[in-house]
């Protein structure tokens, strides 16, 4: 609707049916339309104007104009009455108005010079259109892509090391690749998890024993026991959480209780208000005579260090038993 119709409402030209359909249009639109004189006093007010700044048409006729700008824009009108002084016709721009429950709102306004039937400037018309919701859109936008940005940067540099690393560690291609594309997948479950916690569903959150039961999928067992565990784990523990427990399922795979059929493994999670622990149990493995510090320890201890965390490990008996503390408010970043 453009503000020349206000104009024109005033034109003698133009027939009371005319001068009807033109209030009409002005009255059902749903952008916010009003009128003001020179001196700043109110003296159309439509219900679009009604609806966006919540004052009534008798609440706000014959009320000055700073009824709706904040105080900090009160210089806006000073200009803008100036410039309508010279016949300038303000074009479209974005500022801040106060609605009735003194709430702020985002609007963009196109204001016009009304003349008399002689040409004389005798007050302006006001187009104002509530853009707070794609103001807001625009910034959750940025947002999504600055947090975008973030995890993929992180994510590519974790894949770096285990490339840079492994490569220097692995004794063939193939065990590389396949080294790899294992510990890529274990990422993958854990930012599965991380994607379903934010989706807004009733009940998505990530849980350490979600992330243990992702990981821990590809190598479902009649021997292998898990324990579940409701400790909530943050967007940015799960990577390392789901890395760590990938090493270990590993280990046990290459050497432990998993390279046995007869084998068994029985994960137990405790868990109090300062730290979780939890004991992975292996029966059946092999104990190595000559441990070595290979990528996959070399992980566990970073992993580690970024949760802040302890490992403890033991063999008795025949049961390889490793013993991880970490702490609550770590997990939960």
């Amino acid at each position: 609707m453009p503000p020349a119709s206000l104009h024109s409402l005033s034109d003698p030209h133009f027939s009371a049916d005319t001068a009807a359909w033109l209030a009409a249009i002005v009255e059902d639109s749903t952008d916010a339309i009003l009128s003001k004189t020179l001196d700043g006093t109110i003296t159309s007010w439509n219900a679009g104007a009604e609806r966006l700044f919540g004052y009534s048409r008798e609440q706000a006729i014959g009320r000055p104009i700073s009824l709706i700008v904040p105080e900090d824009r009160l210089h806006e009108e000073a200009d803008i009455v100036a410039r309508l002084r010279l016949s300038d016709r303000i074009g479209r721009f974005e500022t801040v108005r106060r609605t009735r429950q003194g709430i702020s709102v985002h609007v963009e306004v196109t204001i016009s010079p009304l003349r008399s039937a002689d040409g004389t400037i005798i007050g302006a018309s006001t187009i104002a259109r509530d853009i707070g919701d794609r103001l807001r859109h625009a910034n959750e936008q940025a947002l999504l892509l600055g947090e975008m940005r973030h995890r993929v940067k992180n994510l590519l540099s974790i894949v770096q090391g285990l490339i840079s690393i492994g490569s220097r560690r692995a004794d063939d291609v193939q065990t590389f690749t396949e080294q790899l594309t294992a510990r890529i997948t274990s990422l993958a479950a854990a930012q599965a998890l991380v994607l379903h916690s934010e989706d807004g569903s009733e009940g998505a959150c990530a849980t350490l024993g979600e992330i243990l039961a992702a990981v821990m999928a590809p190598y479902e067992s009649d021997g292998i026991a898990l324990a579940d565990c409701d400790a909530a784990v943050g967007q940015h523990a799960m990577t390392s959480l789901a890395l760590l427990f990938h090493e270990l399922a590993t280990n046990a795979v290459k050497y432990g209780a998993l390279s046995n059929p007869e084998g068994s493994l029985r994960v137990e999670i405790t868990a109090d208000r300062e730290a979780v622990s939890i004991l992975w149990r292996e029966t059946g493995g092999q104990r190595s005579e000559s441990p070595q510090i290979g990528f996959g320890t070399t992980l566990l201890q970073a992993t580690l260090r970024g949760l802040q965390g302890t490992i403890d490990r033991e063999w008795r008996d025949g049961i390889f038993a490793t013993r991880l503390m970490l702490p609550c408010d770590a997990l939960a970043r």
